[in-house]
């Protein structure tokens, strides 16, 4: 839920050509990140469990996919509760292949690929209703294995992700989206909440950011409320598919924005340029 696929041509449009080194400090799914695959990159996150499974990709994809071609093969609902209760009992001890494995396994198998946590931490997602999961995708992770060799992964908060960032580097911000109705918000990837002082709190450093010279990117929901927090950066609205709602009739695009700060600005205006000589 919330990954940016779908979103990578209106984002990859808006990305300057060059930079130094790549930070993504909502890693997620890291959409953004492996379509880029940077030479030099910082991924980090909140949630333990998905950077230590890209730790784990990183250092053993191979043994992470033997791992997972299990999960493939024992696939059902009776696997998929009894693996995400032994997932929720804290007792139980992994190794880090089993683990991520499992992480994967659930994250591909549960509703919508929807990655939610109650407050106690636990896993609490029911298992999906597809015809044939692609619970075990050997190539993809080899590619992402790649990927991930040339990054330094972080287990923490935006801020000290991104500490390093200097004049010449590009940051893509994807946090928590501000919720667009009181009963929207979704912020529940981990234990922890993102609300309006962590929006503001965001918004600062993006400023102090682009003062010194850093290209940033960020994506969040289009209300008044985060254009108030961005005010003299630049504000795309974009349109985006999104598939998520307790009600289908109400899935499809919506408004979003991709603020642009320092010199990823220029990248638009560049792309522009390079369009309308095309034509």
């Amino acid at each position: 839920m919330g990954g940016q696929t779908r979103l990578l041509p209106e984002i990859a449009a808006r990305l300057p050509r060059r930079y130094g080194r790549y930070f993504e400090p909502f890693a997620g799914g890291a959409a953004v990140f492996f379509s880029l695959a940077p030479a030099r990159a910082v991924l980090a996150d909140s949630n333990p469990d998905l950077i230590a499974t890209y730790r784990a990709v990183a250092t053993d994809v191979e043994g992470v996919i033997r791992r997972l071609a299990l999960h493939r093969d024992a696939h059902g609902e009776g696997h998929y509760y009894a693996t995400r209760a032994r997932w929720n009992d804290r007792s139980v001890a992994w190794t880090p292949l089993d683990r991520a494995a499992a992480f994967i396994y659930l994250n591909r198998t549960c509703y919508n690929g929807l990655w939610r946590v109650n407050r106690a931490g636990g896993f609490n997602v029911p298992m999906g209703r597809y015809t044939n999961p692609l619970i075990c995708d050997e190539a993809g992770l080899r590619a992402a294995a790649r990927a991930l060799a040339r990054a330094t992964l972080q287990c923490g908060d935006y801020q000290t992700a991104v500490a390093s960032a200097g004049a010449g580097d590009l940051v893509y911000f994807d946090p928590p989206y501000d919720p667009v109705t009181p009963t929207a918000s979704f912020v529940s990837y981990t234990a922890g909440a993102f609300g309006p002082d962590d929006q503001r709190a965001l918004a600062a450093l993006t400023h102090r950011l682009v003062e010194r010279g850093v290209a940033v990117v960020l994506s969040n929901s289009d209300t008044p409320f985060v254009r108030s927090l961005y005010r003299g950066l630049r504000v795309d609205r974009v349109r985006c598919p999104r598939a998520i709602n307790c009600n289908a009739q109400r899935r499809g695009d919506v408004d979003e924005v991709l603020v642009l700060g320092g010199f990823a600005a220029g990248a638009v205006r560049r792309t522009v340029a390079r369009r309308a000589s095309a034509r």
